[in-house]
């Protein structure tokens, strides 16, 4: 006889594909995720870090890494979904390692997903004081690939759906 289960699990297998980044060159990306407090990684890696990467000077001038990632959580509720964070550094004028970029997504619910998003970069005043107010813009994109795999949401009352690139579940009444 098989027992209810008492939580559902999220498999996540994927890339870190490549990236858009007009005005720079030799970039590398960090990843880590976040999620809410009744998530728990069960198995995959957290955080990484890819390979210096630079633009093929004849072709379509992508910043290609093709990083995987494998992540399998686990969790009670839909509350606190995963987000996967990336930062993309590369040089300044001076050789050293500065923030290029930065975004986060919702981990997809539904398989087989190809997100391209913005990747922003804050620029402060000459005289940055914690009462002004920094600037965002965005410095390129990323793409990023999913596939991914739930296992025993639908048995404990969630459903998974699609709508308008938006991935969302919900609790079924």
């Amino acid at each position: 006889m098989a027992s209810n289960p008492s939580v559902f699990l999220l498999n996540v297998n994927g890339q870190i594909e490549s990236a858009e980044f007009p005005e720079f060159d030799d970039l590398y990306c960090k990843y880590c995720f976040v999620y809410g407090h009744d998530w728990a990684p069960t198995s995959g890696v957290e955080e990484g870090i890819s390979q210096i990467a630079s633009k093929n000077r004849t072709a379509n001038r992508s910043i290609v890494w093709n990083f995987p990632i494998e992540i399998t959580f686990k969790s009670t509720n839909p509350y606190g979904w995963p987000q996967i964070v990336v930062s993309v550094y590369g040089p300044d004028v001076f050789g050293n390692d500065v923030v290029r970029g930065y975004g986060a997504v919702h981990l997809p619910v539904t398989p087989d997903i190809k997100r391209l998003f913005p990747c922003l970069s804050r620029s402060l005043p000459p005289s940055f004081r914690s009462s002004q107010v920094t600037r965002v813009r965005s410095q390129g994109f990323l793409t990023l690939s999913f596939s991914v795999v739930t296992k025993d949401l639908k048995k404990l009352g969630y459903t998974s759906s699609n709508e308008a690139s938006n991935s969302v579940v919900t609790s079924n009444p």
